[in-house]
């Protein structure tokens, strides 16, 4: 089964609030369904540098766990898996041209930030 990596604040976690070790957010709305969506075809491992501790990783899981979306996601990890497609809030889709990417880095805005 080919992996599907998501990123988890910003595209799970709502994370309105910004930073924080409490995660107090609630997910993005309709990211309940996209997971069980994407879990009945690929394997989800959501990546968060929040998991480079286990006080961080054990902090994504009970949130996953509050909001019923830890059965659609196999693994918790800070480190980028290999994997089919990759899904981040700050991630800019290489096109073949490296001449303009410095203008998208400048550019660059998360989708809340649009």
């Amino acid at each position: 089964m080919q992996v599907v990596a998501i990123d988890f604040d910003g595209v799970i976690n709502s994370y309105a609030s910004g930073w924080s070790e409490e995660l107090n957010d609630p997910p993005i709305d309709g990211i309940y369904r996209c997971l069980k969506d994407l879990s009945a075809e690929y394997k989800v491992v959501v990546y968060t540098t929040r998991s480079q501790t286990d006080y961080g990783k054990n902090a994504v899981w009970a949130w996953l766990r509050k909001w019923r979306l830890d059965e659609f996601v196999k693994d918790v990890t800070a480190v980028k898996p290999t994997a089919f497609v990759y899904i981040d809030d700050r991630a800019i889709c290489f096109d073949g041209h490296p001449e303009t990417l410095i203008k998208k880095v400048r550019e660059f805005k998360t989708w809340q930030g649009k």
